[in-house]
């Protein structure tokens, strides 16, 4: 695998773990609703939501919510997730 794509590689791995830190954040907040952060916990979660918010907006644009029932489901995480996942597999095919 070339520099660069053992780079590219990296940073696919890297915004994908943001992405499950993200989606660890959003659900305790979502099943507690008491949940009160100190200051420390924005100052790791700010970076993480500014990094991952451009493409999941752009997503949810084209991606509405599932409504199913009295709940909607937000699945352009899920979506995310797999066209990173798909990336980091086409750069392993392209650079091997």
């Amino acid at each position: 695998m070339t520099d660069l794509g053992l780079v590219l590689l990296i940073l696919l791995r890297i915004f994908i773990l943001l992405l499950v830190v993200r989606i660890v954040i959003e659900m305790i907040q979502s099943f507690s609703r008491s949940f009160r952060p100190p200051r420390a916990f924005y100052l790791v979660a700010e970076p993480i939501f500014r990094v991952t918010d451009p493409p999941l907006k752009a997503l949810r644009r084209v991606i509405p919510p599932l409504n199913m029932g009295g709940l909607a489901l937000d699945i352009s995480v899920i979506v995310l997730f797999l066209i990173c996942s798909l990336l980091g597999e086409l750069v392993k095919v392209a650079f091997l």
